[in-house]
């Protein structure tokens, strides 16, 4: 017997309770199980039966389709409300579209390659200022991106295979005089935090020391190299780092290392009228400003391979032409808006709309022109500013960094 010969729902029931022998196949494509379904209940009309024949005829197609219960039910109420059991043509979507191609996957790795990977506040600020500021039709989309989708896309293989790796640092020393107490700028610029930056020894070879002072309100910041810390260099270089700053500086803020606790420096800032505070002890963060920026900019630039001595003036050179501007007026920073809560409680907040490059911020301060040293206008710091775009601040820099390390490399090699 086969199911075109089921014509009563006796035979059907019959044919559910396994007393007829009954050899029976539906094809397994979709197309000739839903005709099946709806030749089924055509043939038995089953808007008119009964409620236990309709529970029949709904046991027989799960049992010949194969299909479950919940199924057959929305085939059944398909064919009562269209008469028909036909397949829903399914909509082909698109998916989720792309924003960021991977043209700007490659341009956010190359703009963290030449500004040696900042946090995501300043790579958006970046963005922004490429598009908005120099006219960089390319950053179009990248400057309305959020901050936490630039993490999402550093972690992508399109980004992995363009960025390259920089180290971070490891934490400096410290040592004792002048006096122990945290200095108070309240807003005003010219008070600066230093702190020394070594590239270590080799085989019994001195490496070049970093002399890198950052002012606490604008972040503007200079490096100095020297061969030694000694007296006969150090002294020479504090004074060029000194007046490399475009405002009056009002305090100078070490650790307790030696090479700035001793009379010498004690002498050069009583000359020039500045005041000399040192780091309290067991309080790591009196000159925490100064350490961060050794790992931001210097580790950052430098790395921790060694560079000997010898090559001191040719990275200082590099510092004062190329790293000290680039750092100065393409670099955005964070900075902090204190908040106060009803318990006397302070808590900083760093605000996306407060990101700006150190110079921008000595600009926003109120009566910004009263700091400004005898001979430096305004206008002058403009003419750097705007020189050159950020990007092509940051290329200089990645350019010249690596012409540097290959004479020193050459060097190596010369001398082996």
């Amino acid at each position: 017997m086969k199911l075109d010969n089921l014509t009563s729902i006796q035979e059907m029931r019959a044919f559910l309770d396994g007393s007829q022998a009954i050899a029976f196949a539906v094809a397994s494509s979709k197309d000739e199980r839903y005709q099946f379904v709806e030749k089924v209940l055509r043939r038995f009309n089953y808007s008119r039966l009964k409620r236990d024949e309709k529970g029949i005829v709904i046991q027989f197609i799960m049992k010949v389709s194969k299909y479950s219960r919940q199924q057959v039910t929305r085939l059944i109420n398909r064919y009562l409300s269209k008469g028909r059991v036909l397949r829903r043509k399914q909509k082909k979507t698109k998916g989720i579209e792309q924003v960021y191609q991977t043209s700007d996957i490659s341009l956010l790795a190359a703009l963290d390659q030449r500004h040696d990977a900042p946090n995501g506040f300043m790579v958006k600020k970046l963005c922004e200022r490429a598009y908005q500021c120099f006219d960089d039709a390319a950053y179009e989309r990248l400057s309305k991106i959020s901050v936490s989708h630039i993490y999402n896309l550093r972690k992508s293989s399109d980004y992995k295979k363009h960025r390259h790796h920089y180290e971070k640092t490891k934490s400096p020393k410290g040592v004792n005089i002048g006096e122990r107490r945290k200095p108070h700028a309240n807003g005003k610029p010219g008070f600066i935090r230093i702190d020394t930056v070594h590239q270590g020894d080799l085989d019994g070879c001195k490496g070049v020391y970093h002399v890198n002072a950052v002012d606490e309100v604008t972040q503007f910041e200079v490096v100095v190299s020297v061969e030694k810390i000694s007296e006969y260099y150090l002294i020479p270089a504090l004074e060029q780092l000194l007046d490399a700053f475009p405002f009056k500086i009002i305090n100078f803020h070490s650790d307790n290392g030696s090479e700035y606790v001793n009379k010498a420096v004690a002498k050069l800032l009583g000359k020039l009228l500045i005041e000399f505070t040192k780091s309290r002890p067991r309080r790591s963060n009196d000159n925490a400003l100064a350490e961060g920026k050794n790992a931001a900019i210097v580790r950052k630039v430098f790395g921790y391979s060694h560079i000997p001595s010898q090559y001191a003036n040719g990275v200082n050179i590099f510092n004062q032409a190329v790293l000290n501007p680039y750092v100065n007026y393409h670099r955005p920073c964070l900075f902090p808006t204190t908040i106060t809560d009803d318990k006397g409680k302070q808590k900083k907040k760093y605000k996306y709309e407060d990101i700006m490059t150190p110079y921008e911020k000595f600009k926003s301060l109120p009566k910004a022109h009263k700091y400004l040293k005898e001979g430096v206008s305004f206008q002058k710091l403009d003419d750097i500013a705007t020189k050159m775009s950020d990007n092509e601040a940051a290329d200089l820099l990645q350019k010249q960094r690596k012409i540097l390390f290959k004479q020193i490399d050459e060097g190596y090699e010369a001398s082996a």
